[in-house]
C-alpha cells in the first residue's frame, strides 16, 4: 500500500494521486459497481485530489474553448447569412441590376466611317423618306483617348425605360429637400457644385464613363442618314472652296472672312463627332492642331467667338476626350479676357486677340444685353476644367450686376447696356428677338448647368416668363396662333423674329427640369406658331421676321411678310425647339415637321457643286434669290439639331447630362465631385 505520508518525509513535495487497495471496512468506502452515483463521487474525488494549479489550468482551457466556440458560431452565422443573401441578390441581379449599366456615356463613341457614299442628294418625298441602308455608330478607331474594352450590352428601348423607372423609384425613396418654390412649382435640388478652386493645377478630365457602362448605339435611321448626306454635301463645298476660312460662298466657289479663324470648321467639329463622320473629323482635327493660331492682330466679337469657337472647342473636348481642344479653348479664353476690363465690368463687344486690347463698337459705347449675358456657360465651364476661377468670376459679376439693375419691365430687359455706366440704355423697348433673346435662354441654362442652386438666375427667368405672358403674348387671326410680339414704349407690335423660336424649346427644357407645367403648354402652342411660319410660306421656309394679323381679313393668312424681312439664313431655332419637343413628348409630328423643313432646305437652298446658301426671297419658289453665303451655324446648329430630332436614342446627348449653349454645343451639367 502506497502512503502519501511516507513520500513526504525527507523529499520535496510532489503532486500525485493516492490509490488505496484494501477491504472496504479499512477504507470506509463502497466497492466499485459502475453506478452513476459511484462515478460522480469518483470524479469529484479525483477533481479534489488535483492541485490548485492543475484545476486553474483546466478551468482556463475550458473557458477559452467556450469563448472560441461562441465566436466561431457567430462568425459562421454571419458568413452563412451573407452567402444566402448573395444568392438571393444574384437571382435578382440577373433580371434587374445589369440594366443600370446602361447609363448614358458622356463621351460619345468615336465616329465610324459610314458604309455608303450617297453622292448627290436624292429626291425626297414628303410622305416617305428614301430607303437607305441602316448604319450603326460603332467603337472608335481614333487614338485620341484611352482604349476601351470590348464590352457589349443590351440596348433595347424597353430596357432603357426600365432603367429610368428604377432610377426614379430610387429618387422617390430618398429624402428630398426643397430649394425654392415659385408660384406653385417646387424645385428640388438635383445636382450641386462648388465654385472652381484656383488651387487646381491639373485640368478636369472629360466627363466620360467606362466602356462597360455604355450601351450599344441605336441604329441610324433613314432620316438621320439624309441629314448625314446633307452635311457631307455642305462640307464638300466648304472643303473644296473655303477650307480653313470662316464661311463658304457656294455660288462663287469662294469664301468670306469674319475673324479669319475657321469659324465653320470649329462650329462643325462636334456635329461631325455626333454624326459619326470619322474621316471628316480627323481631317478637321489636323487643321486645328497645325493651323489654328489665335496670336493674330484681329478684332473678334466677344459673343460670337465665345459661343462658336470657345463653345465648340469645349464641347469637342468633352465628346472626344482629346486634350488638344482644351488647350486651344484655354488659349482663346485667355485672349478674350481683356473685354472685361471696363469701369462697370460689363464687357466690351470687341477684342483684339493678338494685342490683348478691347473696345466697344466705333459708333457707341453700348453692348447688347444678349451678348454680355450669353457667354456664361462657356466661361464657367472653362473655369471648371482649368481650375482658374477668373473666367467664371468675370461672367458671374455680369449676371449679378444685371440682376439688380433698374429698367426692367416685369422681368423683361432692354436691348442695350452701357459699358461705362453699367446701366440699361434705350429704355422702354422689350423683345425676345435679336439683341435680347439668349439672355432669357442663359438664365435657365446656367441654373441647370450649376446644379439648380443659383436661385437668382431662376428667379430672373421665372419673372421674365411671367413678363412675356403679361406683355408680349397675343393671338393671330384666322388660326388664332399664339405668338410673342414686341413692346415699344407701351405700344404692342405684332412682329416676331425667327430667333424667338428658341423659346418653345427653352420652355420645354424648364418644364422637364421641374418648372411650372403651364410652361410646357405654352411651348406646345408656340412651336405650332413657329411651324406655321414655315408652312404658310410659298417655299415652306420661314422668313427672318414675320408680322401677325391681329384682325381677321378675307384672303389673308396669319403671317404677313414685308419685303425687307423675307430672307432665310438657314437658321436653327425652330428645328432646335422641335428637337426639345420631340425629346420630351415623343410626339412624331415634331419629327415630321422637321423632315418637311429639311426637304425644303434641299429644294431651295442646296447648291449642286457643294454647300447650301441663304436666300433673299422665301415667297418665290421659282427664284428664291440665293445670297451666296452659308452661315457656320448651318453645320454647327441646324443640321445637328436635325440629326438629334430624328433620333429615338434619348442618350444621344442626354438632356439630363448635357446643356446646349446658344450655338448648339453641348456642355456637361455639373455634378458633385
Amino acid at each position: 500500500m502506497y502512503s502519501g505520508a511516507a513520500a513526504a518525509v525527507g523529499s520535496p513535495r510532489r503532486d500525485f494521486i493516492s490509490v488505496t487497495l484494501g477491504p472496504e471496512e479499512a477504507v470506509g468506502v463502497g466497492s466499485y459497481n459502475n453506478s452513476k452515483a459511484w462515478r460522480r463521487r469518483s470524479c469529484w474525488r479525483k477533481w479534489k485530489q488535483l492541485s490548485r494549479l492543475q484545476r486553474s489550468v483546466i478551468l482556463f482551457l475550458f473557458a477559452f474553448l467556450t469563448v472560441c466556440g461562441v465566436i466561431s458560431y457567430t462568425s459562421m452565422g454571419e458568413t452563412w447569412k451573407s452567402i444566402t443573401d448573395k444568392s438571393l441578390n444574384d437571382q435578382r441581379t440577373e433580371q434587374e441590376i445589369p440594366r443600370l449599366k446602361l447609363a448614358n456615356p458622356a463621351v460619345l463613341p468615336a465616329p465610324q466611317k459610314a458604309d455608303t457614299n450617297h453622292g448627290d442628294y436624292p429626291e425626297l418625298s414628303l410622305q416617305k423618306p428614301p430607303k437607305l441602308p441602316h448604319v450603326r455608330r460603332g467603337p472608335s478607331n481614333l487614338q485620341i483617348k484611352a482604349p476601351r474594352r470590348d464590352t457589349r450590352l443590351q440596348t433595347r428601348h424597353d430596357t432603357m425605360r426600365a432603367v429610368e423607372e428604377l432610377v426614379e423609384a430610387d429618387k422617390v425613396e430618398k429624402t428630398e429637400k426643397s430649394i425654392i418654390s415659385w408660384r406653385g412649382a417646387v424645385i428640388e435640388p438635383d445636382q450641386s457644385t462648388e465654385p472652381p478652386s484656383s488651387k487646381i493645377t491639373e485640368p478636369e478630365k472629360p466627363s466620360f464613363v467606362e466602356a462597360e457602362d455604355q450601351k450599344e448605339p441605336v441604329p441610324i435611321n433613314e432620316r438621320q442618314l439624309a441629314v448625314i448626306e446633307a452635311f457631307r454635301h455642305a462640307w464638300k463645298g466648304y472643303k473644296d472652296f473655303a477650307w480653313g476660312h470662316d464661311e463658304l460662298k457656294p455660288l462663287s466657289k469662294s469664301y468670306s472672312e469674319w475673324f479669319g479663324l475657321g469659324l465653320t470648321l470649329i462650329d462643325a467639329l462636334d456635329t461631325m463627332w455626333i454624326l459619326g463622320l470619322k474621316e471628316e473629323f480627323e481631317e478637321a482635327r489636323k487643321w486645328v492642331a497645325n493651323d489654328l493660331v489665335f496670336d493674330k492682330n484681329v478684332d473678334v466679337n466677344l459673343f460670337e467667338s465665345t459661343i462658336r469657337i470657345l463653345g465648340g472647342l469645349l464641347s469637342t473636348y468633352h465628346l472626344s476626350g482629346d486634350s488638344l481642344f482644351l488647350e486651344k479653348a484655354k488659349d482663346i479664353g485667355n485672349r478674350l479676357m481683356p473685354a472685361f476690363k471696363t469701369p462697370s465690368k460689363i464687357p466690351y463687344s470687341d477684342v483684339n486677340i493678338g494685342r490683348g486690347t478691347a473696345h466697344p463698337p466705333r459708333w457707341t459705347s453700348d453692348s447688347t444685353v444678349a451678348e454680355v449675358t450669353s457667354i456664361q456657360l462657356e466661361f464657367r465651364e472653362l473655369s471648371r476644367l482649368t481650375g482658374d476661377e477668373k473666367f467664371q468670376k468675370a461672367v458671374d459679376e455680369v449676371m449679378k450686376h444685371v440682376h439688380i439693375l433698374s429698367g426692367k419691365n416685369d422681368g423683361l430687359v432692354p436691348m442695350f447696356i452701357n459699358t461705362n455706366s453699367g446701366q440699361f440704355t434705350h429704355l422702354g423697348v422689350y423683345t425676345l428677338g435679336a439683341r435680347a433673346d439668349s439672355y432669357y435662354e442663359y438664365l435657365l441654362k446656367q441654373w441647370i448647368q450649376g446644379g439648380k442652386k443659383e436661385n437668382e438666375l431662376l428667379e430672373d427667368y421665372m419673372r421674365a416668363i411671367e413678363g412675356v405672358k403679361k406683355h408680349l403674348l397675343q393671338r393671330s387671326e384666322p388660326k388664332k396662333l399664339t405668338f410673342v410680339g414686341e413692346l415699344a414704349h407701351g405700344h404692342f407690335s405684332a412682329k416676331m423674329d425667327h430667333l424667338v423660336c428658341f423659346l418653345p424649346g427653352t420652355l420645354a427644357l424648364g418644364a422637364h427640369n421641374g418648372l411650372a407645367a403651364d410652361h410646357m403648354k405654352l411651348a406646345e402652342t408656340l412651336i405650332e406658331t413657329c411651324y406655321q411660319m414655315y408652312a404658310q410660306v410659298e417655299t415652306g421656309l420661314s422668313p427672318e421676321i414675320v408680322h401677325f394679323n391681329l384682325h381677321a381679313q378675307k384672303g389673308h393668312k396669319d403671317v404677313e411678310i414685308k419685303p425687307a424681312d423675307r430672307h432665310n439664313l438657314l437658321r436653327p431655332e425652330t428645328v432646335e425647339s422641335l428637337f426639345y419637343m420631340y425629346r420630351f413628348t415623343g410626339d412624331k409630328k415634331y419629327q415630321d415637321w422637321g423632315w418637311e423643313i429639311l426637304q425644303n432646305f434641299n429644294r431651295y437652298t442646296r447648291v449642286p457643286t457643294g454647300g447650301y446658301t441663304s436666300i433673299n426671297n422665301v415667297q418665290n419658289p421659282s427664284n428664291p434669290e440665293p445670297r451666296d453665303k452659308m452661315e457656320s451655324f448651318f453645320l454647327g446648329e441646324t443640321l445637328k439639331y436635325m440629326f438629334l430630332l430624328f433620333s429615338d436614342d434619348i442618350d444621344l446627348i442626354n438632356l439630363d447630362k448635357y446643356i446646349f449653349n446658344t450655338e448648339a454645343h453641348p456642355l456637361p451639367i455639373w455634378v458633385p465631385a
